[in-house]
């Protein structure tokens, strides 16, 4: 009897639940998976047993509730300048990564071509192959990781249909340039392709960095399709509410794909982001400045332990390479890092297509309190002992 349809040929479970079930079954500290160790702000779960209170606990439309949909247009506008309409240009997903597979399933064909950059969220590889679609990837590359316009060029074809984005870049934590946004906007210009584009960092963008979404360029708002979270924005990533904004017809083809997905989840959490997207920039910005903290904390410490760390310009998670402390193989190193330190991270390599150019360096996550960082380095700090 066959137990697994082709499709899922070679899916392997989420290399971010592998760790985190690690961490738990070795009583690591688990800077693996991304989310906070605290929940956002109380206002916002007030709001959420406020509508539960006052019986919002049945289906919500498959687009969203109204109240959610025009929060979301609203955002667009006063952060980002772009005019949607939430009648037709908003869906509400079960998190960016449902809104993510239905982008995929509702806009390529088998045999379509669709491009992305390594490293890369694992869900997009997954999501292409589902769809019986083939992925042609472009190599962000170490140490900058900066984006390589002659080989996006070079990766598209006549079958070529999107290209999925993300920035804030997540694991490397780039945040792509003007002129980068502007190569991407130039070719699927001219190539007449769709932009999905993952954008569920937006806020969380340190220092002199500024996140650009790639639907405010010129030409680029009637092709891109722009996903977003309120899970990293407010730190609720349990609520898994996310959405999709951009053309109706986009729009359309996500809401036919998801309403054989989820069709809808969350409704009185819905009404609670609602909420917040209007009330809570404080607490965004609030979160920001203190995740840049952090990062500067973690960060310092790898540094001092003997990694060599990359200082991300957004999300919440830094890079390390791992070859002057004498690993030369990220993915061993996690195995082997709850017994080494009694840390987990989450190694480079499984978001590449071409291995060796992540294989020398970790993930680290840093949403996590001060007293839990303290914790992880003063653990790490026994790896010098271990050189590889």
């Amino acid at each position: 009897m066959r137990t697994a349809s082709v499709r899922l040929q070679g899916l392997d479970t989420s290399i971010f639940a592998q760790m985190s079930a690690l961490a738990a079954r070795t009583g690591a500290v688990n800077l693996g998976q991304g989310f906070p160790d605290a929940d956002g702000p109380s206002e916002v779960i007030e709001q959420a047993m406020r509508a539960m209170r006052d019986g919002h606990n049945q289906y919500a439309p498959g687009l969203g509730i109204p109240e959610l949909r025009a929060a979301i247009a609203r955002h667009q506008q006063r952060h980002h300048g772009l005019v949607v309409d939430p009648e037709t240009e908003v869906v509400v997903a079960t998190g960016a990564t449902e809104a993510i597979a239905a982008a995929v399933l509702g806009l390529v064909d088998p045999g379509d071509e669709v491009v992305v950059f390594a490293p890369y969220y694992d869900s997009y590889p997954a999501m292409i192959q589902m769809a019986g679609a083939v992925r042609r990837t472009v190599t962000l590359r170490a140490p900058d990781f900066r984006l390589p316009v002659d080989e996006l060029r070079a990766a598209i074809g006549p079958r070529t249909r999107a290209i999925l984005l993300n920035t804030p870049h997540n694991p490397t934590g780039v945040v792509l340039r003007d002129d980068e946004l502007a190569a991407i906007a130039d070719v699927a210009r001219e190539h007449d392709l769709v932009v999905i584009s993952d954008e569920v960092y937006e806020h969380l963008v340190f220092d002199d960095h500024r996140h650009i979404p790639i639907a405010s360029l010129p030409g680029m708002a009637e092709r891109t399709l722009t996903i977003s979270s309120a899970g990293k924005t407010f730190s609720f990533t349990g609520w898994k509410v996310g959405w999709a904004t951009g053309p109706a017809p986009l729009v359309d083809s996500v809401m036919r794909a998801k309403q054989w997905l989820s069709y809808t989840s969350g409704t009185p959490f819905q009404h609670a982001v609602a909420w917040a997207l209007d009330h809570a920039d404080a607490d965004v910005v609030a979160l920001r400045d203190d995740l840049q903290v952090r990062r500067d904390h973690l960060c310092a410490g790898l540094a001092e332990i003997g990694f060599d760390v990359t200082v991300p310009e957004g999300t919440y998670f830094t890079t390390t390479d791992i070859r002057p402390l004498g690993f030369d193989d990220g993915l061993q190193l996690c195995l082997d890092l709850p017994r080494l330190a009694g840390v987990v991270a989450v190694p480079h390599q499984v978001f590449h297509d071409d291995v060796d150019a992540g294989r020398p360096f970790l993930r680290w996550a840093f949403c996590k309190r001060p007293e839990v960082l303290d914790d992880a380095l003063a653990r790490l700090a026994s790896l010098a002992s271990h050189r590889g």
